[in-house]
């Protein structure tokens, strides 16, 4: 009896001892999806300012022709050009002004952010992006004219802008994986964001009001990042006690002076210029990207108007934005699935669209509408894969040493493409709206 009650402690004791192995698993499998669902929500909510205020770029420039207090927003069917003497229907300023006023401000955060962003916490950064987001859709909910309503873009810009750099440089503190699911969340927010302004304006919800029903948006970045992002926990049992003060700093505030050592931000200058020419074979294809994609998006999507549709020339300018944004959030979903190395395959490509649909602009020859809805997509699609991509393959290439730094350093690869796109989308736009 007593060999059998000494068994019987011996295998409760083991049991009990197992249990412990468990429960740990468990708690670090509840971490992950964590930090996966709050860094996916993070992507959504941070961009998503920045695509509804391009999918209603169309309807800021019509401010001049329309009551922004009107039920339903769309002129009829066949709308009047503005410029009688072009065969375009322009606005008297391209929807670039937009896309400039939404970028810029993203541009200057970026190009100054490796400087010494990094001496600001993480958490009154959140605040920011949080209150510039809201801000944003009221300042151009309410506006009566486009400088006001460019100023609210300046704002959703900003918000844009700092969040992406703030959380791809949190990515460093947590698991590769979360670079896939901070990616598919801002792919989602391009087509939640295009689809919720197309589908709310179709219904006869007025521009305003459909701007004041996004206010939810910011309020859950928030949510996201102060209640459900957790601490990763440590990779090496024997640097607990550092790892595990890394990885909790961003979260609570610390100050930049208490970071660990060897952390990103001891880099040397000399270090900082190594690792950026390291990059430069990711940047550049990434730069030539955006530049091609946001050509179409903001130079050429408002001039391919089809008057052979029942779609009015503003609802075929938002079908344009949430077909190229699905597109998006499909292949910057897709990483698990197929991964690509040659970045510069989908440089090229994307060019030869740009190509393409110049030259539809300039000589019409494509015959409906449904021709440009699928190289559009097809545009959305090319863009989100080399997004993914390239901070994928950087995440793989990069020691943990260097990873914070190049995150934040290869933003600036979308961003620049964007401004030059848009700068150069303006004088196009004068030109091809002065022909007859």
């Amino acid at each position: 009896m007593g060999s059998c009650a000494g068994l019987y402690g011996r295998l409760a004791e083991r049991e009990g001892n197992d249990s412990e192995p468990q429960a740990h698993s468990l708690d670090n499998q509840s971490a992950h999806w964590k930090n996966a669902v709050g860094f996916w929500i993070l992507g959504l909510c941070n961009n998503f300012s920045y695509v509804v205020m391009l999918s209603a770029a169309h309807d800021i420039l019509r401010q001049e022709q329309t009551s922004r207090n009107q039920s339903h927003v769309d002129p009829g069917p066949t709308p009047v050009p503005h410029n009688s003497s072009s065969r375009f229907d322009c606005n008297s300023i391209s929807t670039a002004a937009v896309l400039l006023a939404d970028i810029l401000p993203t541009l200057i955060i970026k190009l100054l952010a490796p400087l010494g962003l990094h001496l600001l916490p993480y958490s009154p950064r959140v605040l920011v992006i949080g209150i510039c987001s809201a801000g944003s859709f009221i300042l151009v909910a309410f506006s009566q004219s486009v400088t006001i309503s460019l100023c609210g873009v300046v704002l959703a810009s900003i918000s844009s802008g700092l969040g992406e750099v703030t959380f791809l440089s949190l990515t460093a503190f947590y698991p590769r994986a979360v670079i896939s699911w901070w990616s598919s969340g801002t792919g989602g927010s391009g087509l939640l964001g295009s689809l919720s302004y197309l589908g709310l304006t179709q219904a006869g919800l007025s521009p305003q009001h459909t701007l004041l029903s996004m206010l939810g948006i910011p309020a859950l970045l928030l949510i996201s990042y102060f209640l459900l992002l957790i601490s990763p926990e440590p990779q090496n049992s024997g640097r607990e006690d550092e790892t595990e003060t890394a990885a909790r700093q961003p979260l609570i505030g610390t100050e930049a002076s208490e970071s660990k050592t060897g952390s990103s931000w001891d880099l040397s200058l000399q270090e900082r210029w190594t690792v950026f020419k390291g990059l430069l074979h990711y940047i550049v294809p990434l730069v030539l990207v955006y530049f091609a994609e946001y050509f179409i998006n903001q130079g050429l999507f408002e001039l391919l108007f089809f008057r052979n549709t029942s779609l009015s020339h503003a609802q075929q300018y938002r079908w344009y934005q949430m077909l190229y944004q699905a597109g998006v959030f499909i292949s910057r979903s897709s990483l698990h699935c197929c991964q690509i190395r040659l970045t510069w395959v989908l440089a090229l490509l994307q060019c030869l669209n740009l190509a393409f649909l110049l030259a539809d602009v300039y000589m019409s020859f494509l015959p409906n509408i449904y021709l440009v809805f699928l190289i559009v997509l097809y545009e959305g699609l090319l863009g989100g894969a080399a997004y993914v991509n390239t901070f994928h393959n950087i995440a793989l290439e990069t020691s943990d040493k260097h990873r914070e730094f190049a995150m934040e350093a290869a933003c600036i690869s979308d961003t620049l493409g964007i401004s030059l796109s848009g700068i150069l989308a303006l004088p196009l736009h004068n030109f091809l709206c002065s022909l007859p």
